[in-house]
């Protein structure tokens, strides 16, 4: 019997949630869970929500907020970290660094010709060889080509707006209050820790599941 490929999107600490999304999905030995990143820091329990994703998730991708905190422990430069990142870092032991430390940049599944990542890619570029600093942060592409935060460049393109593919992408990163599909990509933040909700997309028919937050944790 073949499974289902689930990518689930920003969980930021939002262990609740994540547990709940997990139920409602009704997870079998066959499925494949791909977390898209951003695991950690903003919601309340950053270490349980890697505790599920040990026990139930195939793999976790990279997303900036985990390596922001990799950074950190790499150099020992406070000028990585943002407020909420020091609560996180009270509750990670050995075994949630090395999983983080694990994490790859995408997943891919090629029989679907499909991309899972954390933020996004560069578009008329080739998706395998772009770097983590791109492929973890990107929203907007800026005036100078390079990716940018929409804060940065608020009439900016997103990147999925000018991303020609194959392969279809499926990524976090990007909050908004629904899911945002277009010809090749899907978005699927849609900014739980902010009060909105957790969404998975199944494989392959790109069924959208979801659970609303409990409460919002972070202002938006």
């Amino acid at each position: 019997m073949k499974g289902r490929t689930i990518a689930v999107g920003d969980i930021h600490g939002c262990a609740d949630e994540f547990e709940a999304l997990l139920a409602k999905l009704a997870l079998t030995r066959h499925d494949r869970v791909i977390l898209l990143g951003d695991l950690v820091n903003r919601g309340p329990d950053s270490a349980r929500v890697i505790a599920l994703a040990r026990r139930h998730a195939h793999r976790a991708l990279l997303g900036n907020h985990e390596l922001r905190l990799l950074n950190f422990r790499k150099t020992g430069d406070p000028s990585h970290l943002k407020r909420s990142d020091h609560e996180t870092l009270k509750q990670l032991d050995d075994k949630d660094w090395a999983y983080l430390a694990a994490m790859p940049l995408t997943h891919h599944v090629p029989e679907l010709s499909t991309v899972l990542v954390h933020g996004g890619f560069l578009p008329r570029r080739a998706w395998r060889h772009q770097p983590a600093r791109v492929v973890t942060r990107i929203q907007v592409v800026g005036p100078d080509g390079e990716p940018h935060k929409r804060s940065e460049f608020p009439d900016a393109p997103h990147w999925s707006d000018l991303w020609q593919g194959p392969p279809f992408v499926v990524y976090g990163h990007t909050p908004r209050r629904e899911p945002a599909l277009s010809r090749w990509s899907l978005g699927i933040d849609t900014a739980c820790v902010q009060g909105g909700a957790l969404t998975a997309c199944v494989l392959p028919g790109r069924e959208l599941v979801q659970v609303q937050a409990r409460e919002a944790y972070v202002a938006a």
